[in-house]
């Protein structure tokens, strides 16, 4: 028995359906930042993924129609901040905003790039390579550093923000 209740091919007019059903897909949150040399810059994504662990390497997938696209693909050094669950402030504050700094505690780390305070994880990278991705660029980096604290993640489903719960 097919349990789908819908199908439809994404090439055709289905952009919303198509970004609905992707969204099905749960992840962890990140906010990835940068310096533009006029400033910080941060932009909440959820397109991250390690790589590999020998050499270190994560990607990220900027999006082409963001107004900080060119400033994220012209940095060559950037951070990739892990977020907890008590952060989701912060991430819906750098989902509508590229500077939201003044609201948040953050340092200078190598090659100026602002390091958010108190993330799960982060990850100081270095730019490595970028790909072709259709509206987005992949973006693969080695990762020079890491930070790290225990807690629980904030995770994105559907469009929203949420936490983490045990299999019944």
């Amino acid at each position: 028995m097919n349990d789908l209740t819908h199908s439809f091919d994404p090439a055709q007019d289905n952009a919303r359906e198509y970004r609905a059903a992707l969204g099905r897909f749960g992840t962890g949150v990140t906010v990835i930042t940068c310096d533009t040399g006029d400033g910080p810059l941060g932009i909440t994504a959820n397109s991250f993924a390690s790589v590999s662990l020998d050499p270190p390497l994560v990607l990220w997938s900027p999006a082409k129609s963001s107004s900080r696209y060119p400033f994220f693909m012209a940095a060559d050094h950037f951070a990739i901040h892990v977020v907890g669950a008590e952060q989701a402030e912060l991430c819906t504050a750098f989902a509508r905003n590229g500077n939201p700094f003044d609201q948040f505690d953050w340092d200078r780390g190598d090659h100026d790039v602002p390091l958010l305070d108190n993330c799960l994880s982060r990850f100081e990278c270095t730019k490595v390579a970028e790909h072709d991705g259709g509206d987005h660029s992949i973006v693969v980096a080695r990762v020079r550093l890491v930070t790290t604290r225990d807690g629980d993640p904030l995770l994105f489903f559907s469009g929203r923000y949420g936490g983490f719960t045990e299999p019944t």
